[in-house]
């Protein structure tokens, strides 16, 4: 098959959508698919153009045997809600000549990842021109997020925003998700079943796999726990992830400091992000508070393993929007996680049995669980063995992606007709 992949967010972004993209790209092509993308330069999660990359210029790279546009993009330091409308849009411009380049090309289909849906009219108008399949993976509901937790206002604006989004999603020949919960949400939008595909973040559990919390590198060292001086018999509390305003961060500063008195407990925050320093600013004087970068990939499994606890804070007003990609590699690491949802969310649903569930923005709630995970090791190591099995049986890449190459190959087989959009359901 002859794919477009239309993915703002795309490698060497070590995190979120950027990653996942990449590393979907990247096996597709391994399995004799030939793959094209279009994307911005990187910039998450610090919201700044990497280095040796230009938001201001159109670039074109071969990667690992792969074809990659760069569009030119405008990137806010401060991504607030009319600069990162800005921002989208700005893709949304540059990017569809490099689009429409490809019509001499042309794909069997495209594949676009929200956000931004700002592409998806571009990408419906230039799939019908030339008679091919269109495919929208959703990673975020933006349009429902922006309102839900207040980046944008007025009920007669989400009206109209909603039903754009409505009448676009039901025009692609298939619209994937990344949980069930987001799955639903597509089938109250009016999606028909028979175009709905769930595909979850994954993580590749070869890589990602449990080791003790303190285990020696092969120099000998304690590596990360030798780096920041923590004892390897001491709990190491990890969030390992972006630092933005969809986590709920500061849930963290206040979580550490009312364990200020538990000398053995220890939290390391590993991100770059809007949010970051201001979370350093919060913990200033907190002694046993750690801040690193975001690590390469290649460390990413040695990162994990120096957690006993993980913890992914979660706005309220977030749940079920978006499903925290970061998850999957918490579970496969086979330790505790603890994080904030409400009963009956998705991320609730997951986690639990497999770690803790508090209430999102309870800083009480979070530094007990946290106090009685750090004072149970064999708790600990159940969870974490309940946390590891999830992610092999449910999260392995290679069943992932394979369900999907099967998805991809039947989309493009079908006869090509205009998807026309259901009702919602009662």
């Amino acid at each position: 098959m002859k794919i477009l992949l239309y993915s703002m967010n795309f490698t060497p972004e070590l995190v979120g959508i950027g990653k996942y993209s990449g590393e979907m790209a990247q096996w597709l092509h391994a399995k004799g698919h030939d793959v094209r993308v279009i994307a911005s330069p990187p910039f998450f999660p610090n919201w700044a153009v990497s280095e040796g990359h230009s938001a201001w210029a159109y670039r074109k790279t071969d990667w690992n045997g792969i074809t990659v546009w760069r569009a030119p993009t405008w990137v806010p330091a401060r991504p607030r809600a009319l600069a990162r409308l800005a921002h989208l849009f700005s893709f949304m411009v540059s990017s569809m000549p490099l689009l429409f380049a490809q019509i001499r090309w042309k794909p069997d289909l495209v594949f676009v990842v929200e956000p931004p849906l700002f592409c998806a009219p571009s990408v419906l108008f230039f799939s019908r021109m030339l008679g091919i399949k269109s495919w929208l993976h959703i990673q975020d509901y933006e349009v429902d997020a922006a309102f839900g937790m207040g980046l944008v206002r007025g009920a007669r604006v989400r009206r109209f925003a909603l039903s754009v989004e409505r009448w676009l999603l039901g025009r692609f020949n298939r619209v994937s998700t990344i949980s069930a919960a987001m799955l639903d949400k597509a089938r109250d939008k009016g999606i028909d079943e028979t175009r709905l595909v769930l595909l979850p973040n994954w993580v590749d559990v070869r890589s990602i796999f449990p080791q003790p919390a303190g285990a020696s590198d092969a120099d000998g060292t304690t590596g990360y726990r030798n780096m920041l001086g923590i004892p390897a018999d001491e709990v190491v509390v990890l969030y390992a992830g972006s630092l933005g305003a969809k986590q709920g961060i500061e849930l963290l500063a206040d979580a550490a400091h009312r364990l200020v008195a538990a000398a053995h407990i220890h939290f390391v925050f590993c991100g770059n992000g809007p949010s970051r320093e201001p979370l350093k600013a919060a913990c200033a004087n907190l002694p046993r508070v750690h801040f690193i970068d975001l690590q390469p990939a290649e460390r990413l499994n040695e990162l994990l393993g120096m957690a006993d606890i993980h913890v992914l804070p979660q706005r309220a007003d977030a749940a079920d929007l978006v499903m925290p990609s970061k998850l999957a590699g918490m579970l496969a690491s086979g330790k505790a996680v603890i994080v904030t949802a409400h009963e009956g969310t998705e991320l609730s649903n997951v986690v639990s049995g497999r770690g803790m569930v508090v209430a999102p923005g309870d800083a009480d709630a979070l530094a007990d669980a946290i106090a009685q995970l750090a004072m149970s090791r064999p708790q600990r190591e159940a969870m974490g063995a309940a946390a590891r099995s999830f992610a092999e049986t449910e999260l392995d890449r290679n069943a992932i992606l394979q369900r999907l190459e099967r998805e991809l190959m039947r989309c493009v087989a079908e006869p090509l007709a205009v998807p026309a959009p259901t009702g919602s359901r009662p």
